[in-house]
């Protein structure tokens, strides 16, 4: 089952379930602001694509963390704070079942289905 992660308000997000609408993909939306987020899910994140990209250091969630955490943050403290904090994850996170990818463009979409329905 293909999962997209995110939060219903975000652009970003609604770019991503507007392309996999159009496009027939099958998915289920986990709205991480209402639903939360699991340590295993999040470690599996940070595992494959590296907190690094996986924090969005551009969001209003990171600016308002304090400063001594922004500039110690880690793959532990990365974790604390998104189980705290899930709007910290750039987003949307699109879970293939098989991948996990950060973000959205078109040309990314197309890329990852090529395989499937298009």
């Amino acid at each position: 089952m293909i999962t997209l992660y995110g939060i219903p308000n975000c652009d970003t997000v609604r770019k991503a379930r507007r392309w996999l609408d159009q496009h027939d993909i099958d998915y289920q939306f986990h709205d991480f602001r209402e639903q939360g987020l699991d340590a295993a899910t999040v470690g599996r994140w940070l595992d494959e694509l590296g907190w690094e990209a996986v924090v969005n250091r551009r969001s209003t969630t990171w600016k308002q963390l304090d400063p001594a955490t922004r500039e110690g943050m880690d793959r532990a403290t990365a974790q604390g704070c998104i189980l705290e904090h899930p709007t910290l994850v750039k987003r949307p996170v699109l879970d293939t079942g098989r991948d996990r990818h950060l973000g959205f463009s078109d040309q990314q979409y197309q890329d990852i289905f090529k395989q499937h329905t298009l």
